[in-house]
């Protein structure tokens, strides 16, 4: 029996799953993004559209229950039309269960709370068991100066482009003889040529002006030589966007001296998740940003910076708003932007104002979830 949640009711457990796929490939409008602010893209591929959408709600580990239990309350407050079938799920396996992929397959759409891989857990990370079963090959966090938090560095906007389904996260390891590991990175050009199209079409679509391709080529030459050979030539396409390559390394520093030279990246797998942190922590953390993983078969939108911070769950301090922000992402991918103007400029209101109360510990505040919750709210219902 499936159970549909609303806004209003979102933490049930849903036993079943959807129906039919949505059908429906969007087209690619010129949409600009204003400095400093969420870009207001259209995602691709899109779903078709619906008056109430269904989406899969995955809480996760460590902080996802509070951190979505959050995002639920805030939606049902500004009305946005959306009804969850909500997988209360811990323990992994090494596949995704069927009625929670049935679920993704059908919806086309999720928004997934942080799973905890343990150091020396012999399990694969349910994170990336999704993203390959699903082949959510790109993933993309926003990156920006959230009004109201001080930082050191001022005026950045960056965009990151992770190539989410190959790299040093193939999984394929084995011991050699003892003492010995072989742990092989995988590079095809057809993963590497599809990540740098995405990444020059949301350029172009979003009115950026630079991609820069992050490799280690002078040392693995074949690998990165190969990911980098990609980007060059799919830049060829594209003459109206600036293109550079930047070695690995190099970018973590001039990231951290001068982040405001940075507009969208694209980066290989292992690097897309190191330079996705390096930048949050630069303007915030990792509580504030959201950011999605995208295919042909649908979207799953969480945190940006995937941290389940077990260490504080249950403690009601956890910044929930990379996964409000990520929900908003949501709403605009299914054309619901209004909904997600409502929420975005609430979230981003309460932290202008400066008012620490209102702020959870992780960015400077005294505040706790709860109180953060409902400042959102209080915003939305006399915006």
């Amino acid at each position: 029996m499936l159970r549909l949640l609303g806004s209003r009711s979102c933490k049930g457990i849903v036993r079943g799953y959807g129906s039919q796929y949505a059908r429906g490939i969007g087209t690619l409008p010129n949409v600009q993004s204003v400095s400093g602010a969420e870009p207001l893209f259209n995602y691709f591929p899109t779903t078709h559209p619906f008056v109430t959408h269904t989406a899969t709600l995955i809480p996760g580990q460590g902080i996802g229950k509070e951190a979505t239990d959050a995002m639920c309350e805030i939606f049902e407050a500004a009305e946005a039309p959306i009804a969850w079938e909500r997988f209360d799920i811990d323990m992994m396996d090494d596949k995704i269960p069927l009625a929670v992929k049935n679920s993704l397959l059908s919806n086309k759409v999720a928004v997934k709370g942080p799973f905890a891989t343990p150091v020396g857990s012999k399990k694969r990370s349910f994170n990336v068991v999704l993203r390959t079963e699903m082949d959510l090959f790109c993933n993309v966090v926003h990156v920006f100066n959230v009004p109201g938090i001080e930082t050191r560095h001022k005026n950045v906007d960056l965009v990151t482009i992770r190539e989410n389904t190959e790299g040093e996260y193939s999984g394929l390891e084995h011991e050699v003889v003892p003492g010995v590991v072989e742990s092989l990175k995988i590079i095809t050009a057809e993963k590497s040529y599809r990540v740098a199209e995405y990444a020059f079409q949301y350029a172009q679509m979003n009115g950026r002006k630079k991609v820069t391709a992050v490799h280690k080529a002078n040392i693995m030459k074949a690998a990165d030589g190969l990911f980098l050979d990609c980007c060059k030539q799919v830049s060829k396409k594209y003459s109206n966007i600036e293109f550079e390559a930047m070695i690995v390394d190099n970018t973590c520093m001039q990231l951290t001296s001068k982040p405001q030279q940075f507009d969208v990246m694209v980066l290989p797998n292992l690097y897309g998740n190191i330079v996705t942190n390096l930048a949050s922590g630069l303007v915030g953390g990792p509580g504030l940003f959201g950011g999605f993983n995208i295919g042909a078969t649908g979207s799953v939108f969480e945190q940006g910076a995937r941290h389940a911070a077990t260490q504080i769950a249950g403690r009601n301090i956890a910044n929930p708003t990379g996964t409000v922000l990520a929900g908003c992402m949501m709403l605009r991918y299914l054309k619901e932007n209004a909904s997600a103007q409502r929420i975005y400029d609430a979230v981003l209101k309460v932290y202008g104002e400066g008012d620490l109360k209102l702020r959870t510990p992780d960015i400077g505040g005294t505040g706790t979830t709860t109180e953060f919750v409902k400042a959102v709210i209080t915003r939305i219902n006399y915006a």
